[in-house]
C-alpha cells in the first residue's frame, strides 16, 4: 500500500470542523520525514511505535512512517488513564512514544509508571526530556528511507472484560509497494475509488478507522475525519465535503436518528453513494430507518479487530434477509457447539471462520491465543451466532453477555435493540445481577433523550412496552437510569462497571 502515487495538491486528510488540510504531497513528505527520524534513532523492522494521538493532521503520517519503516503501531485510546497508556507502552515493548498538546497530562506522567524508551515526541507542545514534532524532523529528507518494509498496526482490544490484549500479526517482510491493501474487498463491495471522499467520524485509535482511513488514502481517495463524532456536525460534514462514502457504528445511527426532523432534513446527504456499518450489532428497525432516509445505500459488514473472518451484505440483500450481517468475504464461517462440532442451520452457537493460516496472536498472551482456535485450527472471537441455509450469518451476542437465569440462556442484545428504538430512549445496556433464586435476573439501565425523563414512570413504561414485544423471560426486571452510559467510540459497551455498581444492591 503507498500514497505516492498519488503526491500533489489534492487534499488527503480533512479535518473537522475546523477544515485543517493536509495534501498528498504533505502526507508523503511528512511521512518519509518521520521514517528517516525512527532510522536515526535505531528502530528497525518489528519494533513497535506507541501513538497517545487524538484525530489531529499528524496521526496519519506517524501510521505512514511506522508502516515505511517495518514498525508495529500501537494506537492508544486517549481517554485511557496514565496508568492504562503506560501499560500499553510496557506491553507493546515501544521504542518510541509520540503524544501531542492534548494529550500532554497522560504522557508528562508515563515516566512515573513505566521505563520509557529512548525516543519521545511531542506533537505542537514543549515536555522536558520529548523532543518537539514536528519541528525535529525538519532537517530530515522528504524522500523515501533507502530500505522500506512495510509494517502493521499492533491493535490492542478495549478491555472491555479486562486489561487490553495486543492483536499481532507477523510482517509480510515485503516493500510497501508490494504489501497489499487489507480492506481492498470491501472497498471494492461499496464501490470506493480515487475519486471518492470519505468520512471517518469515529477515533483513529480503533482498528475499523485506523484501517479503513489508511486504505481509502492508499487508493488516493480524500478522507474527511471527525475530530470528534457529532451527529449534527456528521451532516455537516457530508453536506460541506460532498461525502461519498463512510464507515459508522449503530450508536452513531441512533444518535443521528434521534435529531429532530427539521435539523435532519436541512442538510443535503445527496452526495452520499454507500455507506457500511459495523463494530456492533444494528437494530433493526434502526437500520431500516437510516434506509428510509439515506436510501439502500447502507450496507453492512461483520469483522474483528483480529481480522478472523470479514461478512459483507448489502442494503438490498439485508432488506430480504433482515437482521443479518451477510456471507463471508474472508474465511469460512462455522458455527460450532459446546463439544466443538458444526451445528444445523438455524442453532446458534460459538461463531468461527477457517481463514488458511492463522495470521494473528494475542502479544504476550499464549493462553488466549490458544482459547481462540478450534480443534480444527478455526479461528474464533468469542461471538455467538447462526447460519440460515443459504450461508447468511446472524449474530446473537457476545458469548461473555450472555445471561443464565433459571437455567435459560438469554442473551441481552434483543432487549438492548427493542429499548433504543423506544422514541425517549438515546442508549441502553441490559445485563445480569446475582439473584438467589434464579442465579441471575435481568437488569435494564437506560440513557434517555432528555434527562427529565428518566423517572420510575418511564421506567415502568418502558417495562410494559418491553413485554408486549418480546417474550416476558427475556425482559429485565427493573429499570435504572444513568446519566451517560459506558460505551466506546466504536459503540461497544462496558458492561463490567454496571454489573458491579447493580450487583452491590441486588435482592437476595
Amino acid at each position: 500500500m503507498q500514497i505516492r502515487d498519488h503526491v500533489s495538491n489534492k487534499p488527503a486528510v480533512i479535518l473537522h470542523p475546523t477544515g485543517t488540510l493536509v495534501t498528498f504531497a504533505e502526507l508523503e513528505a511528512r511521512a518519509n520525514r518521520l521514517a528517516h527520524h525512527f532510522r536515526k534513532a535505531g528502530l528497525r523492522e518489528g519494533d513497535t511505535v506507541a501513538a497517545v494521538l487524538e484525530n489531529n493532521e499528524h496521526v496519519h503520517a506517524v501510521m505512514w512512517a511506522a508502516r515505511r519503516c517495518g514498525l508495529y503501531y500501537a494506537l492508544i485510546n486517549t481517554h485511557l488513564t496514565a496508568a492504562e497508556a503506560a501499560y500499553i507502552v510496557d506491553n507493546s515493548g515501544a521504542k518510541a512514544v509520540i503524544g501531542s498538546r492534548a494529550t500532554r497530562a497522560v504522557c508528562e506522567r508515563l515516566a512515573e509508571l513505566t521505563t520509557l524508551p529512548d525516543l519521545l515526541l511531542m506533537a505542537d507542545d514543549d515536555l522536558a526530556g520529548w523532543q518537539r514534532y514536528p519541528d525535529c524532523v525538519a532537517t530530515e529528507p522528504d524522500s523515501p528511507i533507502d530500505d522500506e518494509c512495510e509494517g502493521d498496526l499492533l491493535q490492542y482490544s478495549s478491555g472491555t472484560t479486562g486489561r487490553p490484549k495486543g492483536i499481532r500479526r507477523p510482517l509480510p517482510h515485503v516493500t510497501p509497494a508490494e504489501a497489499p491493501n487489507l480492506l481492498s474487498a470491501l472497498l471494492m463491495a461499496i464501490g470506493m475509488t480515487s475519486g471518492s471522499v470519505y468520512l471517518s467520524p469515529a477515533p483513529l485509535y480503533h482498528t475499523a478507522p485506523c484501517l479503513w482511513s489508511t486504505s481509502a488514502l492508499a487508493m488516493g481517495a480524500t478522507v474527511v475525519v471527525m475530530e470528534k463524532f457529532d451527529p449534527e456536525q456528521t451532516l455537516a460534514a457530508i453536506q460541506c465535503y460532498r461525502v461519498t462514502h463512510g464507515q459508522f457504528v449503530p450508536a452513531m445511527f441512533v444518535r443521528m436518528l434521534k435529531l429532530p426532523a427539521a435539523v435532519r432534513d436541512s442538510y443535503d446527504v445527496s452526495s452520499l453513494k454507500r455507506v457500511v456499518h459495523a463494530a456492533a450489532p444494528c437494530p433493526v428497525e434502526i437500520k431500516q430507518q437510516m434506509i428510509d432516509w439515506w436510501g439502500p445505500i447502507v450496507d453492512e459488514y461483520y469483522s474483528s479487530s483480529e481480522g478472523a473472518g470479514i461478512t459483507f451484505i448489502t442494503a438490498d440483500d439485508w432488506m430480504r434477509r433482515p437482521g443479518s450481517v451477510g456471507k463471508p468475504l474472508l474465511g469460512v464461517a462455522h458455527i460450532l457447539g459446546e463439544n466443538g462440532d458444526d451445528l444445523p442451520a438455524g442453532q446458534p452457537g460459538q461463531v468461527y471462520f477457517d481463514i488458511g493460516q492463522v495470521s494473528f496472536e494475542y502479544h504476550r498472551d499464549p493462553e488466549k491465543t490458544a482459547a481462540s482456535r478450534s480443534k480444527h485450527g478455526w479461528v474464533t472471537v468469542g461471538d455467538v451466532g447462526y447460519l440460515d441455509d443459504e450461508g447468511y450469518l446472524y449474530l446473537t451476542d457476545r458469548r461473555h453477555h450472555m445471561i443464565i437465569s433459571g437455567g435459560v440462556n438469554i442473551y441481552p442484545q434483543e432487549a438492548e435493540n427493542l429499548l433504543v428504538t423506544h422514541p425517549k430512549v438515546l442508549d441502553a445496556a441490559v445485563f445480569g445481577i446475582p439473584d438467589d433464586e434464579m442465579g441471575q435476573a435481568v437488569k435494564g439501565v437506560v440513557q434517555t433523550v432528555d434527562p427529565a425523563d428518566a423517572t420510575e414512570e418511564l421506567a415502568d413504561e418502558l417495562l410494559s412496552w418491553l413485554r408486549e414485544r418480546l417474550a416476558h423471560y427475556k425482559c429485565p426486571r427493573s429499570i435504572s437510569f444513568e446519566a451517560q452510559l459506558p460505551r466506546t467510540d466504536t459503540g461497544k459497551l462496558y458492561k463490567q462497571n454496571l454489573v458491579a455498581q447493580y450487583s452491590v444492591n441486588a435482592p437476595k
